[in-house]
C-alpha cells in the first residue's frame, strides 16, 4: 500500500460535518450516488445520501457556498484530476525533486498547512461574509483561508505564505480566486508534487446545486511546470454534522523549558 493510502485509510474514522439549514435528500439514491457522497468515506464513517434541491442565494443575489463541505479532490496524485490521457507537465528539475520525496517528510504529516489545491480527506467549513470568504479546516492544524471579496488588489509584494493573497469576485454562481504570494513548502498531494514560490492559482467554486460543489484549479507556475494546468474535483454537502477539533502541532519543544508551578512562570 502507497503512504498516502496509508494516511486516507487512518482518517476513515472521523466524523464530517454540516451546514444549518435541513435540506430535503433522495429516499433512495442509488450506488453511484452513494459512492459520490465523499471520497474519502469508508471505515467507521458514516454515508449520507446526496442533499438536493437548488442552489441558495443570499437576498441580494449572491450565490451562498456557506456549509460543511466533505471532498478535497486528487489528493494522493494531483495526476487523478487531469483530463483523461493528460499528464502533470512537470519541469525536468521538478521531476527530480518529486522522485527524491520521502513520506516522512511531507508537510501534512508533520502538522503543517496542506496548501492549495490539496484540501481533504477531512471536512471542510466555507463561511462567506459581505467583505471575505472564509475556508475552515477541520484537520490537520485547523488552518483557515482568508479570500478577500471586497474588491481589492493583490499586495505589492506578499510575504510568501501556505495558502497565499488571495482575492475573490463572483461571476454568477461562481466564486473565481485568484491567488498569489505562495511560499514553496507544501506539496500538492502525498505524492509530493512540488511547486515553488511563482506559483499562482486560480479556483472556481461553483455550487451546481444544494449538495454539490464543484471545484476546478488552475495551477501557473513556471518554476516546475512546463506550462499551465487545470485540476478538477467535486465536494459534497454535509447535513446535520459540523467539523471536529483536531490537534496537531509541530515540533514543540517550549514546554521542557518551563519551571516551576502553574502560573509563575
Amino acid at each position: 500500500m502507497k503512504p498516502y493510502s496509508v494516511l486516507l485509510a487512518a482518517s476513515a474514522g472521523l466524523m464530517m460535518a454540516q451546514q444549518p439549514s435541513t435540506p430535503q435528500v433522495e429516499k433512495n439514491p442509488g450506488a453511484a450516488v452513494q459512492a459520490a457522497v465523499a471520497p474519502a468515506t469508508g471505515g467507521g464513517r458514516r454515508q449520507q445520501p446526496r442533499v438536493t434541491g437548488p442552489t441558495p442565494h443570499f437576498a441580494d443575489g449572491t450565490v451562498d457556498l456557506s456549509g460543511v463541505w466533505n471532498g478535497g479532490g486528487p489528493i494522493g496524485d494531483i495526476a487523478q484530476g487531469l483530463p483523461k490521457g493528460e499528464k502533470v507537465p512537470m519541469t525536468p528539475e521538478a521531476e527530480k525533486i518529486f522522485k527524491t520525496r520521502q513520506s516522512k517528510d511531507d508537510p501534512e504529516a508533520n502538522c503543517l498547512p496542506t496548501g492549495v489545491p490539496r484540501v481533504a480527506p477531512y471536512p471542510w467549513r466555507i463561511v462567506q461574509t459581505p467583505t471575505h470568504v472564509f475556508i475552515l479546516f477541520e484537520g490537520n492544524i485547523h488552518s483557515f483561508r482568508q479570500i478577500f471579496v471586497d474588491g481589492r488588489k493583490h499586495q505589492a509584494d506578499p510575504n510568501p505564505t501556505w495558502y497565499g493573497d488571495s482575492i475573490g469576485h463572483y461571476e454568477g454562481d461562481t466564486l473565481v480566486v485568484d491567488t498569489v504570494g505562495y511560499n514553496d513548502r507544501s506539496w500538492f498531494d502525498f505524492a509530493g508534487h512540488p511547486h515553488t514560490e511563482q506559483l499562482h492559482t486560480i479556483e472556481r467554486y461553483t455550487r451546481k446545486d444544494l449538495g454539490t460543489l464543484n471545484v476546478q484549479t488552475e495551477i501557473i507556475d513556471p518554476g516546475a511546470y512546463s506550462k499551465p494546468f487545470t485540476l478538477n474535483f467535486t465536494a459534497n454537502l454535509r447535513p446535520k454534522e459540523e467539523i471536529m477539533e483536531y490537534i496537531c502541532q509541530e515540533d514543540q519543544k517550549d514546554a521542557k523549558h518551563l519551571i516551576g508551578f502553574a502560573g509563575l512562570n
